[in-house]
């Protein structure tokens, strides 16, 4: 989905009075507002909740300045595996399906991800995307998924290896 696109798309959005209320989409690292402004949305936020292109969010300004972002309009989702990869600007993207998508560095450096990495992300159904949200990392060299190392080695949480 191109800018332009998803600048159309947020254009039905609403802000509301005082603007402390802004409805937005997102465009695979920022919020498109309908009145034309791009608002940050905190990567470790966007990577954690696997924003995808197109889903609408709702930015609440707090009386101190402070962004809240809430998820109100996720678009549909499909997953696909793909090889972490690091351009010649140094930055880093999926390949997958033909194309190298754009994730973000905080996806990967929760994973401790690593060029060469197999990368599974999520991305909206039914559109084109140029931004890929990861869901899971296989380190290279891992035999198969049932060895893969979960590079977090946080305790206090869990990681869901199989969905029911």
């Amino acid at each position: 989905m191109g800018s332009s696109d998803i600048m159309k798309r947020a254009q039905v959005l609403s802000v509301s009075e005082g603007g402390k209320v802004i409805e937005g989409m997102f465009d695979g690292q920022n919020m498109m507002g309908p009145d034309g402004k791009q608002y940050p949305v905190p990567a470790n936020y966007a990577s954690k909740s696997k924003l995808v292109e197109g889903d609408v969010l709702k930015l609440t300004i707090a009386d101190d300045g402070s962004f809240i972002y809430k998820q109100i309009g996720p678009v549909e989702r499909r997953k696909i595996l793909g090889t972490l990869m690091q351009d010649e600007k140094g930055e880093y993207k999926v390949l997958a399906e033909g194309k190298a998508f754009k994730v973000l560095l905080a996806s990967l450096t929760y994973f401790k991800s690593e060029p060469g990495d197999q990368v599974t992300i999520v991305l909206p159904k039914d559109r084109d995307a140029n931004w890929g949200a990861v869901e899971n990392v296989i380190k290279a060299g891992a035999v198969d998924t049932g060895s893969m190392s979960m590079s977090r080695t946080d305790s206090s949480e869990e990681t869901e290896l199989e969905e029911l």
